[in-house]
């Protein structure tokens, strides 16, 4: 006898944008954007390590409702790639780390709804910055998730904190936040930045170039009088 065909289920549509603004200012987009490029360039010869932001994250399939949208976070053992939205159930791995900058509209928010929503997913390292220093005190902390439960991480002298699933030293410089790989001590710095530093390295070997080209020139100059005098010397010596 054959099979009966069981009845598909419908494909839902999964909004991409919850309808919010992406951050409440330019310094707390600038602080988002900043992190997630330097996150990036950080993950960007390991091809297993997804770096987004500001992303609808969909956890309970079937439900358009279950979701949020962290300002940073990251994936381990998923590839990268673009997405128009991350579904949980689809790529099988939960985000290992988030940052949420806070502001006004998402302090009570961050705090508690995410607080333990993000325990539930398992993210590992929770990171909470407020860099304009209105909503938290202190301004920027960490929370490790411990046995399903997040235990407040203690910040260095400096108000820097670790994470260890990242493996990168965050501490709050100005309104942004300056990273540093843990093992090696190097700046992970976004596009803008090297773009900054390539920009004054060119500088730096156009004036050096134009320093090498005036002393040539000197150079020049001093052996074409040294040989005017030889010159006159010479003429000298025979006129007598």
């Amino acid at each position: 006898m054959a099979a009966i065909p069981l009845p598909h289920e419908p494909e839902i549509e999964y909004p991409e944008s919850d309808g919010k603004p992406m951050a409440e200012s330019d310094v707390h987009r600038d602080v988002m954007n900043h992190v997630i490029e330097g996150l990036k360039d950080h993950f960007l010869a390991e091809p297993e390590v997804y770096v987004t932001g500001n992303l609808l994250l969909y956890y309970e399939r079937g439900n358009r409702s279950a979701s949020v949208a962290p300002d940073v976070f990251v994936v381990r053992g998923v590839s990268k790639g673009r997405r128009k939205s991350y579904l949980l159930w689809r790529e099988r791995k939960a985000p290992c780390f988030v940052l949420e900058v806070t502001s006004e509209s998402t302090r009570d928010e961050d705090l508690d709804t995410k607080r333990s929503r993000y325990a539930r997913l398992g993210v590992e390292d929770y990171f909470l910055f407020d860099p304009l220093g209105d909503y938290l005190r202190p301004r920027f902390r960490g929370l490790r998730l411990i046995e399903s439960e997040y235990q407040p991480i203690r910040p260095e002298p400096d108000g820097s904190l670790v994470s260890r699933t990242l493996g990168v030293v965050f501490t709050p410089q100005g309104e942004s936040l300056r990273m540093v790989d843990a093992k090696t001590g190097r700046q992970l710095l976004s596009y803008e930045e090297w773009k900054e530093r390539a920009q004054a390295a060119e500088e730096r070997a156009a004036r050096a170039e134009e320093r090498a080209v005036r002393a040539e020139e000197r150079a020049s100059e001093a052996e074409a009088r040294a040989r005017a005098l030889a010159e006159e010397l010479e003429r000298l010596r025979r006129g007598s």
